[in-house]
């Protein structure tokens, strides 16, 4: 497995969350005139492939809603009923963006069939809607580059999510543009067939969303244990250590696992030596934000290589 980079500073706490929520209201606002723009545009040229955009485009509205209501719930401190804190709500929020996908792709299907039957009129191509889309996909583009750079800043799942999501806009937008580039050259066909492919996009997007989202809220390993222990027997005095556990989002990870000393050491300077531990761990992994070290004995037939049984 390869290892989490460790991440550049960022804020904490509070000022993470605000800082998130202050990039999201950004995007929000970039993202409703870009899908008010698209829709009204569609329906006055009767272009499914741009109104299927412009749909597409305001899922990104509204999953900018449902981030900040994630985030909102997120910054909440550790509780008695959430000792771990609120970290997840974030993650939570990311699905609903992938339900919000899953949605307008059934509508952009129910768009392109509707054209293909002939339930819809042909559409009117002009310059215009080459103008429309042109300055659309420029301002998307703007907004994928924006909230990848301040998602790896944050160490936000949620801006990760809704830059790809934004990136699946790029893609169909430039559908979009060659498709309405043969509807005039004659092949007015290509003008659903590009909502089909709109579909295959949005589709793609929310799978990988939702596939980020289920391995931190399945508590897949954040490290390889391979790295975590190369750390802990960088300690001449541990003998050596399994149970390695970690689990987390990329900016929040929990740690824990057993730590073999040799069993005639002071109780102190074991307890001693398991904070030098946690400490090295920290320096070297700056996502963790607790680890918990357990101190044992090395097992009957336990080996000094650092290994045990019940990795």
């Amino acid at each position: 497995m390869t290892p989490s980079p460790p991440p550049a500073a960022r804020p904490a706490g509070h000022d993470r969350y605000s800082a998130v929520a202050t990039v999201l209201v950004r995007v929000l606002l970039l993202n409703l005139a870009v899908a008010a723009a698209k829709i009204v545009f569609g329906y006055l040229s009767g272009t499914v492939s741009i109104l299927s955009d412009g749909f597409h485009s305001l899922t990104d509205g509204f999953s900018n809603v449902v981030a900040l209501a994630g985030i909102r719930a997120a910054r909440k401190p550790p509780d008695e009923d959430h000792p771990y804190g609120h970290r997840k709500f974030e993650t939570m929020a990311s699905i609903g963006i992938a339900v919000f996908l899953i949605v307008v792709m059934v509508e952009v299907l129910r768009a392109a069939v509707g054209r293909l039957v002939g339930a819809a009129p042909p559409p009117h191509i002009g310059p215009a809607s080459f103008l429309v889309m042109l300055v659309t996909l420029a301002v998307n583009l703007f907004v994928v580059r924006y909230e990848r750079r301040k998602g790896a800043e944050l160490g936000s799942e949620v801006l990760r999510a809704d830059a790809r999501h934004t990136q699946s806009d790029l893609l169909t937008s430039i559908a979009v543009l060659a498709a309405l580039g043969g509807a005039r050259a004659g092949l007015p066909i290509l003008d659903p067939l590009a909502a089909f492919g709109i579909a295959i996009f949005i589709g793609y997007a929310g799978y990988e969303i939702a596939r980020e989202a289920s391995r931190i809220l399945s508590d897949q390993a954040v490290f390889s244990r391979d790295d975590v222990r190369e750390v802990v027997m960088g300690l001449p005095e541990v003998l050596g250590c399994h149970h390695i556990r970690t689990r987390g989002s990329a900016d929040q990870v929990f740690l824990d696992m057993h730590v073999w000393f040799p069993g005639d050491m002071a109780l102190d300077r074991a307890h001693q030596l398991s904070h030098l531990v946690k400490d090295r761990l920290m320096a070297r992994f700056p996502q963790i934000v607790d680890a918990v070290i357990h101190i044992e004995p090395p097992p009957d037939g336990g080996g000094h290589d650092g290994t045990g049984d019940g990795e």
